[in-house]
């Protein structure tokens, strides 16, 4: 896969994710700054490693579930992996400007 391939498909995984909406949160999980990594390898595999707003999310399941079944239906990933993980932990400094001023931080 060259890096023009792999950016392009990250281009798609990013897209795809802020489709991913918290139910109590009306921003998607990548404007949230929930997503701190995203990786392409050449077969087309993903791995991806996000977050949450708090460590007992009610939401996690649904989530990451959700974020799973969008990232599956994208042309050219073949396995997805989401990893949760909780450093570093997450604050509303992550959001991006976008969301702050949607859920009035700005």
């Amino acid at each position: 896969m060259t890096p023009e391939q792999k950016l392009a498909l990250e281009e798609k995984v990013i897209t795809m994710l802020r489709t991913v909406f918290d139910p109590e949160i009306p921003v998607d999980i990548y404007s949230l700054g929930l997503i701190y990594k995203i990786d392409i390898d050449d077969n087309g595999d993903l791995a991806v490693d996000m977050t949450l707003t708090a460590p007992n999310c009610p939401a996690a399941d649904f989530l990451v579930e959700d974020a799973r079944i969008k990232l599956e239906s994208i042309d050219g990933i073949n396995n997805v992996d989401i990893r949760i993980v909780f450093e570093p932990e997450w604050n509303k400094d992550m959001m991006s400007e976008e969301a702050k001023l949607d859920l009035g931080f700005l």
